[in-house]
């Protein structure tokens, strides 16, 4: 349940904290005094999209947050599901920060993004809007209403993965079956790239090596004219004496007075070590003087070899290890197309197999949505009765198609709303006020057949006035008995019925506009309904007709 709501820098609301109820809840107030602002950051909090252009204007960034007490077993487990901390009280809070360049997203304290408060949003709260009216004007979304009632998702969710299988295992029988002709010039072309590759035996790490031992036999003159003046210098000739000497020599004259300093004696235990690196390093230089260490043969064959894997990398991958992988993924492409035939009655086989399997699904989902479908039926037809359209027919049509990840059939809802008339499809027959409590109808059936506890309508009442006005009021009083609904409405009779009243009303001051959502206590929702029914000033005998309304409801009477 949403038991607070704060918004801060959202459009022409500056800051507003709602503080909302279980039960039936109504928003009203003047046309632009802000009512879809607040829908609009509800709908910020669960994860929908927003614009920037909300940001207030003046403001850097925006924020709305909203704490829900008394989650259900259902959040939890999405909380679970998406490593987000739980509050010990079964409470949860959700913040979104909306600025130019960024959106910042808080579950409980922890950071987290969009896509995530959508997931935990539809765990938490439904939105009717105008937009569901649309939707149910569209057929391909009938069939999700009869599945809802179904209750049988686990079977749905079976038949999506096997057709998914059965899609995959067509996708490769397709495959498979293409040109034989063009399978064989592909296995040629797959065989002469395999050859290729394997009589080159490449190794990983080959080309650095050969590009290194090309550049010392390239430069070998170079190098040991280095090495032998480097071990001159560190050993002497008959002209002069080597550094290995002098540092020698440095080292026993130390010694022999380091005995008397202790300063002394630790410059002799360096410049004895010095003298031993030295004297390795000038016997490591000697072991690489050669005459003998080029070979014209080595370099041209290092030549020959870095050119064939230089050629291999411009076809199959630029390192040794891309060229290998090519070579692996080669001869499996090799193997397969060699093996087509026997894959392909394999395959064939499995698709007969995951078909038949399919199909049982399907025929058992069928079955159960057209015995859920009768029900729901004469269900809708009690509330579109009560909705006062009494002589409505409300018909589930099953026509059955061909197998499709849904099954075999195509559902659509045909109403008839005038005796002696045939039924017909919505989108041909329903009048906006129609339409709303046809939704309204479907809420109720299902309201009770999912565990979100929140249930948010915005101008349900379209299109409805005088006594179907009642008779929606009356039905959303009923909806929202173990649950919570919000609506925004315009009509005095849904205001008459609420449980809690908000109004919203706009003002300008100081060159800005403000909006206010504020708690009406009885007076106040006197007032706010007169002023409804006036549409203009209010006067006494409208006082006094809403003070008859809220009586009338609070006495649990249908008006």
């Amino acid at each position: 349940m949403l038991s607070v709501l704060k918004i801060q820098n959202i459009a022409i609301i500056e800051n507003a904290e709602i503080e909302f109820s279980e039960g039936f809840n109504v928003l009203s107030g003047e046309t632009g005094a802000g009512k879809s602002i607040i829908l609009d950051s509800i709908n910020a909090v669960l994860g929908f999209r927003t614009s920037r252009e909300l940001i207030r204007t003046g403001e850097d960034e925006a924020q709305v947050t909203a704490l829900f007490s008394c989650i259900g077993e259902n959040v939890k487990s999405k909380l679970q599901e998406l490593a987000l901390p739980e509050a010990p009280d079964d409470s949860l809070l959700i913040s979104r920060v909306i600025s130019t360049d960024r959106n910042v997203c808080r579950v409980n304290g922890a950071l987290t993004n969009v896509t995530v408060l959508r997931e935990i949003g539809a765990q938490l709260m439904s939105i009717h809007g105008q937009q569901d009216n649309r939707e149910l004007l569209d057929s391909e979304n009938h069939i999700s209403y009869i599945d809802t009632v179904s209750s049988r998702q686990e079977l749905i969710d079976d038949l999506k993965n096997i057709y998914d299988e059965l899609t995959q295992t067509k996708a490769e029988i397709k495959k498979l079956s293409g040109d034989k002709a063009e399978k064989a010039r592909k296995a040629d072309i797959l065989s002469f790239q395999i050859n290729e590759i394997e009589k080159a035996e490449i190794n990983p790490g080959e080309w650095e090596n050969l590009k290194n031992r090309r550049s010392e036999l390239q430069n070998f003159e170079k190098i040991q004219e280095g090495l032998y003046g480097a071990y001159g210098a560190l050993s002497g000739d008959d002209g002069f004496r080597g550094a290995v000497e002098l540092v020698s020599s440095a080292y026993r004259e130390l010694s022999s007075i380091s005995q008397y300093s202790k300063d002394v004696e630790g410059l002799s235990e360096k410049l004895g070590n010095l003298y031993y690196e030295l004297e390795d390093v000038a016997d490591t230089v000697r072991a690489n003087v050669s005459d003998e260490g080029f070979s014209r043969e080595e370099l041209e064959n290092t030549e020959n070899r870095i050119n064939t894997i230089y050629n291999l990398s411009k076809k199959y991958g630029e390192t040794e290890e891309e060229i290998l992988e090519f070579l692996e993924n080669a001869k499996s492409e090799y193997k397969a197309i060699s093996f087509s035939d026997e894959r392909l009655e394999e395959l064939k086989s499995l698709y007969e197999i995951q078909y038949e399997n399919a199909m049982k699904l399907a025929e058992e989902l069928s079955a159960v949505r057209k015995t859920v479908a009768l029900d729901f039926a004469d269900k809708v037809c009690n509330e579109l009765e009560f909705l006062d359209m009494p002589k409505v027919e409300f018909v589930v049509d099953f026509k059955k198609i061909e197998l499709c990840e849904k099954g075999i059939d195509e559902v659509e809802f045909l109403i008839s709303a005038n005796v002696g008339e045939a039924p017909k499809p919505l989108a041909k027959i329903a009048s906006g006020g129609e339409l709303s409590r046809i939704m309204l109808a479907f809420k109720t059936v299902l309201a009770h057949k999912d565990k979100i506890a929140t249930m948010i309508f915005d101008e349900i009442d379209s299109g409805v006035s005088g006594r179907a006005a009642l008779k929606v009021a009356s039905k959303l009083k009923d909806v929202s008995v173990g649950k919570q609904v919000l609506c925004v409405t315009h009509l005095a009779q849904l205001m008459a019925y609420a449980d809690n009243h908000y109004l919203i009303e706009k003002a300008a001051k100081n060159g800005k506009t403000y909006t206010s959502v504020t708690p009406l206590d009885i007076d106040g929702r006197k007032n706010e309904i007169a002023r409804v029914i006036s549409g203009g000033e209010i006067t006494d005998i409208q006082l006094k007709n809403a003070e008859e309304m809220l009586a009338i409801t609070k006495a649990g009477v249908v008006l």
